[in-house]
């Protein structure tokens, strides 16, 4: 990180990337911890196009939206997939541990 900025502004610059702002996701994703993850998507938001664009965009009202982010937040599944469809995210589970696989008769 050049000298003279700090960590907001330089973070604000790289999720300004698509691939940076997906990979910064990702990483949130992986660690499983619902405070990282809705914290980054909060980034991400404020980052790319900021929460009251991003309200109109998802259909979420914007007081709901900065709560539901917030460290507190428990969003309903239908709100937190407003916000990932309205991101242009997929979700794609994956197994944790490879599974054991059945036989079929």
């Amino acid at each position: 990180m050049p000298k003279g900025r700090n960590i907001e502004e330089y973070l604000v610059e790289k999720l300004q990337d698509p691939e940076e702002a997906l990979e910064y996701l990702r990483t949130a994703f992986k660690g499983g911890d619902r405070e990282v993850i809705l914290l980054a998507i909060r980034d991400v938001i404020n980052a790319r196009e900021g929460m009251e664009t991003f309200a109109q965009k998802s259909k979420v009202n914007r007081q709901n939206l900065y709560k539901m982010l917030s460290e507190d937040g428990n969003p309903r599944l239908e709100s937190f997939f407003s916000v990932i469809t309205a991101l242009g995210l997929k979700l794609s589970p994956e197994w944790n541990a490879p599974q054991k696989r059945r036989a079929y008769r």
